[in-house]
């Protein structure tokens, strides 16, 4: 099937240009939603005029969110997680908590579908691209870290000792090995 494209549709085209999709998709998501419209020729008339709109409409709303992309690159976002000892986390950081933790740092809604990322599983540094529009995308820095990690390096760096008690070199040395 045929389509003339009304709006920008990530990952398929620009509003105003045809593009050929499938059946289901197009009678079932894109003409519904209001995305686009079957390519007829009457409607292949008024693919420029459309274009010229949307560059319109595209370059208003990309002057509106740089400001917003400016903030939101470089951000840092740590996640404090329960993990196992191999670093697999017990759940996962998942888009929505992306879109979360930039919502309440920005005051600005951003929702998890603007967020493109799959679910982190393991503890790590990621670098996670946040769609505003088709042309901003600002990249996020999220650090996914253990639950109690955290006390342990600020321990280590004012040079406490870690909560660990080391037993004297002596007594180790003389308590008799055990077996269970």
């Amino acid at each position: 099937m045929k389509v003339l494209l009304l709006k920008d549709v990530y990952k398929l085209g620009r509003a105003g240009e045809v593009k050929k999709v499938a059946d289901g998709y197009g009678r079932n998501f894109l003409i519904p939603q209001g995305l686009a419209v079957l390519a007829t020729p009457d409607a292949l008339k008024q693919a420029e005029r459309i274009r010229q709109q949307a560059e319109i409409r595209r370059t208003a709303l990309n002057q509106e969110l740089q400001g917003l992309a400016e903030q939101i690159n470089g951000m840092e976002l740590t996640f404090m997680v329960k993990a196992g000892e191999t670093g697999k986390l017990y759940g996962s950081v998942s888009a929505h908590d992306v879109a979360e933790a930039i919502t309440q740092k920005v005051r600005f809604e951003i929702k998890r579908q603007q967020v493109d990322m799959q679910p982190i599983r393991e503890l790590g540094q990621y670098t996670v691209p946040v769609r505003l529009t088709m042309d901003l995308v600002p990249e996020v820095k999220v650090i996914v870290r253990r639950e109690g990690e955290e006390e342990e390096r600020a321990r280590q760096e004012k040079g406490k000792p870690t909560a660990r008690k080391a037993r004297p070199k002596a007594a180790a040395e003389a308590a008799p090995a055990t077996s269970e």
